[in-house]
């Protein structure tokens, strides 16, 4: 063949198949458009050789069955499988059709298994209402972030709009990288979060440049710390990370937690007991202005959600239905004197009444009846409503107690680094002051934080927004002086520590305490001694009980070591070893 027509042909060959794509995704967007997230082109099935099994055009659509209700996902695909390879037969008998739902995806991503991920990151985007790129995007960032550090991360999740089958082309792209801190040493938690959140920001810019999709990842990184105490507070964005967030990697941690929150193990936060108690007085407005549509199934929430709501903010999981009059009996009756007995009652009633209509045992309810319970339903929202405020007193008082506990604790041991063993209340700020914060060791505006908040213990009345607003000014210094604390306890330890070379080319480590040494023999295979500083006895311990010793609070490190104690690490490793200087 002439080679100037050859040229000529492919391009004549790509034009015909562009023209039979186009005109498949026509006829396919002709009919299921509005369910139809993109359609993609497929490279070629290769075997191990590489080379082309077959002449087929396999192309890819993926739907969005999420509101599909009537059949089941195997019958739904099964249906459009058939359509789709009808329609392609007629256009041209290579082009070879399969549909991927949405669940499916998802579902295969909740498994561990992402090949569909990596087949999307290689196809061609023949239609495309935002998630083909999406997933492309993701995949990529993905790809490079797990490449440089596999070792640390612990999810890679999809989140927002796309999870949710919403996606357009102008949606974002969020996603959030969960990173493993919990054996940092060489640095705080705070400093390894921002520079690995730069690196990963920075490799999502490559990844936009690489796809030519630019300015659409938001890229959320949380070290795993943080993400537990996220969670353990019930942060509103974690449980929407958890409830819709789909893993495009995951080393079994967060699937346990999805599945955790969606079975109600998880506590939920106080934006979620707020909307549990404001969801009863909303259904019981709805019950009004339809009560001969709504009935007794809403009424039965309407006092069950604020109810539980009640429970949870006092602290207890929330229990079951069943459960539910009695535990409101036992706390807030005979315990805490906040209610009667009679105020309880119309939650058993409606509970009770609700399992006689589902165990058949009452065929309907009459409007007079529901009339009743509405009434009742009113005045035993109102009731707990005036119990949710007393219980929020409650607990912001004792938030407040905590808060003042911790700074405290806090404080004291920061300054056993200055020598100060036991301090007093009363002279605790004056001593802190003058030890931190006028020798320039901690910014003054952490101590006059800090000062309000002790002085507010001798305040008799606080209001809920003044302790809530302490509260938030008390999380910053305390993570301020906690970051403080593990700076100085990090530079304590490497002071304590004496480096060694011997033999050929070994390291080793010795660690001075207050009346100890430990040492490791071997940075390589953390072969390790401990020796009383008075007998030097030098016995082996693992490795976990030497980390147990750095990681104890009360460890004391020393700062100087003795000439006899030089001459004893000496001895142990032989007269040819030499001491590093850091």
């Amino acid at each position: 063949m002439d080679k100037k027509a050859a040229p000529e042909k492919i391009n004549k060959e790509l034009e015909e198949l562009h023209k039979k794509l186009n005109s498949f995704k026509d006829k396919i967007l002709e009919k299921f458009s509005d369910y139809v997230l993109g359609i993609a082109l497929l490279p070629p099935k290769k075997n191990e050789k590489g080379e082309k099994v077959d002449d087929k055009i396999n192309v890819m659509v993926l739907v969005n069955d999420q509101d599909t209700k009537k059949l089941t996902p195997a019958e739904l695909e099964d249906k459009l499988n058939a359509i789709f390879q009808s329609i392609a037969k007629e256009i041209d008998k290579r082009l070879n059709p399969s549909t991927l739902l949405i669940s499916e995806l998802w579902q295969n991503c909740y498994e561990g298994k992402y090949e569909y991920l990596k087949l999307i990151a290689t196809s061609a985007a023949i239609y495309d209402k935002g998630m083909l790129a999406a997933i492309k995007l993701a995949e990529v960032h993905k790809t490079m972030v797990l490449n440089k550090f596999e070792r640390y991360i612990v999810s890679y999740v999809l989140s927002g709009s796309l999870t949710q089958g919403k996606a357009t082309e102008n949606s974002d792209v969020d996603v959030f990288v969960v990173v493993d801190d919990t054996d940092v040493r060489k640095m705080t938690r705070g400093e390894l979060k921002e520079k690995l959140r730069a690196i990963i920001i920075g490799m999502g810019m490559e990844a936009g440049e690489a796809t030519g999709i630019l300015n659409k990842l938001n890229i959320q990184v949380y070290i795993l710390t943080e993400f537990w105490e996220s969670l353990r507070d019930a942060n509103p964005v974690i449980f929407t990370l958890l409830r819709y967030g789909v893993p495009f990697y995951d080393r079994g941690i967060f699937m346990p937690w999805k599945q955790l929150l969606s079975m109600g193990k998880i506590k939920p936060s106080r934006e979620a007991i707020d909307m549990f108690m404001n969801s009863g007085e909303r259904i019981i407005r709805n019950v009004k202005s339809k009560i001969t549509e709504i009935g007794m199934e809403d009424i039965y929430y309407a006092l069950l959600t604020p109810s539980q709501a009640a429970l949870m903010h006092y602290g207890l999981a929330p229990p079951t239905p069943r459960e539910t009059p009695k535990l409101m009996k036992e706390i807030f009756v005979d315990k805490e004197k906040l209610l009667n007995e009679d105020e309880i009652s119309v939650l058993e009633e409606v509970i009770s009444l609700r399992k006689a209509i589902e165990h058949k045992q009452k065929a309907r309810i009459s409007g007079k009846e529901i009339d009743e319970l509405l009434e009742k339903g009113e005045v035993y929202l109102k009731n707990i409503s005036k119990l949710f405020t007393k219980i929020d007193n409650i607990k912001s008082k004792e938030s407040l107690s905590n808060l003042t506990s911790t700074i405290k604790q806090i404080m004291r041991k920061i300054l056993v680094y200055f020598g100060f063993k036991k301090v007093d209340d009363e002279s605790l700020l004056d001593t802190f002051k003058k030890e931190l914060v006028d020798s320039g060791e901690l910014e003054e505006k952490y101590f006059k934080t800090i000062k309000e908040i002790l002085n507010s213990e001798s305040r008799k009345k606080l209001s809920k927004q003044e302790i809530e607003k302490l509260v938030k000014k008390g999380d910053s210094v305390i993570r301020a002086l906690q970051d403080y604390f593990e700076k100085k306890r990090f530079f304590d330890i490497e002071r304590a520590k004496l480096r060694i070379t011997y033999g050929k080319d070994k390291l080793a480590e010795a660690l001075f305490t207050k009346n100890k040494v430990f040492v490791i023999k071997d940075l390589k295979t953390k072969e390790c001694l401990v020796a009383n500083t008075k007998s030097w006895d030098f016995k082996k311990i693992e490795y976990d009980e030497l980390d147990s010793e750095i990681r104890n609070e009360k460890t004391e490190f020393k700062t100087e070591i003795s000439l006899k104690e030089f001459n004893k690490i000496k001895e142990l490793f032989g007269d040819n070893c030499k001491i590093l200087l850091k």
